[in-house]
């Protein structure tokens, strides 16, 4: 007979045993739940054409993108509607269009926002505002159109209206962020569903408040402001979605937004730019076409913004995509050293108060 203190001493191996399995099952059960909701809701991003609200204007000469091999550069464009007020079958313009551009080399992204009112070459359509190629060929002609104004190859894009915005924020549990300034404005649209109120200051932004600050645009420089604060918001989101606990929940976040996302990605795609996306680091961004390749234009009346010279644009998008804004940060930058992601600290430029005439 073993003595009483060798029984004692097997009984607490065994319990210990029997609870390292039993939060091994749990912990590999948890993995194999958070694996299949992500594959599932990835899954779903993509629509099929019965599905996809581009059905109505997709312009089938428009070659499909390049195939990306996952070792080059790759540029994804993400676009932004305000589908409020149309009819069914309509499109809605790209009010909203980001480069994101990522080495998987040196780990670094850029991003390139687009302003919506630059008059370009559309493929197949003559000259337009850049916003209105995705309403006359869906988002291949967008990418197509974006990608010959920038000298890029644009290989995807990704689509979400003004809910899939907030629910995406809403899911990573809101962003603390610095609003510059008091923003108001009143918009009767949707029984002033989408209004502007909001106060200057270090706060928590859940998915309304941030759509307001991603919106507001009645200041001195209008779109030029409003890119640069979409820009500054993206990086405090992608760094959050970075975080432990979001990486967790990633399945839970992915199926909270898959409803309002449209993609062409790719399970596999996607699969791969996760993985990519927590190892790199936002190394820039800027806006396109800067201030000193623009000039005033009317166009059948209407104003818009053109291009002064389309190869310097170009060779600006290169330079770009060359610096790495991160490596000059120094301990006397406020936001950086304070910790608080911050939007533009000032509306109006003094270097470019009103586009190139």
């Amino acid at each position: 007979m073993k003595p009483r203190s060798t029984r004692k001493k097997n009984k607490w191996l065994r319990r210990t045993l029997y609870g390292l399995l039993s939060v091994a099952v749990i912990v590999i059960g948890y993995a194999a739940y958070q694996a299949y909701t992500i594959y599932n809701a990835l899954d779903n991003f993509q629509k099929d054409e019965s599905e996809s609200r581009f059905q109505s204007v997709v312009d089938k000469t428009v070659e499909a993108p390049p195939e990306w091999e996952g070792k080059e550069r790759v540029n994804i464009l993400l676009l932004g509607g305000d589908a409020r007020g149309l009819a069914e079958g309509e499109v809605a313009r790209s009010d909203s269009m980001i480069v994101v551009s990522i080495d998987p080399v040196t780990k670094r992204a850029h991003l390139l926002s687009v302003l919506r009112d630059t008059y370009i070459d559309i493929p197949g359509h003559g000259k337009g505002r850049a916003n209105t190629a995705i309403t006359l060929g869906g988002p291949n002609l967008a990418m197509e159109t974006i990608g010959d104004l920038l000298g890029l190859d644009i290989h995807y894009y990704a689509y979400a209206d003004f809910e899939g915005f907030k629910a995406l924020v809403d899911a990573i549990g809101g962003v603390y962020f610095e609003v510059e300034k008091d923003m108001n404005y009143v918009d009767n649209a949707d029984k002033n569903r989408y209004d502007i109120h909001l106060k200057k200051g270090y706060q928590l932004l859940d998915g309304d408040k941030a759509l307001q600050y991603v919106r507001f645009r009645h200041d001195a420089m209008s779109d030029f402001t409003r890119t640069e604060r979409q820009r500054e918001f993206l990086k405090a989101v992608a760094k959050k979605l970075q975080s432990t606990w979001n990486v967790v929940r990633m399945g839970q976040i992915l199926e909270s937004v898959q409803p309002y996302i449209e993609t062409n990605m790719q399970v596999s795609d996607m699969l791969k730019l996760g993985q990519l996306g927590l190892k790199i680091h936002v190394a820039g961004s800027a806006q396109v076409p800067p201030m000193e390749l623009l000039k005033d234009e009317k166009v059948g009346g209407a104003s818009v913004l053109a291009v002064r010279d389309t190869e310097a644009l170009k060779a600006y998008v290169q330079e770009v995509l060359a610096s790495d804004e991160t490596a000059a940060d120094t301990e006397g930058d406020a936001d950086e050293s304070s910790g608080k992601p911050s939007g533009p600290v000032t509306s109006k430029p003094a270097e470019a108060a009103e586009p190139a005439a």
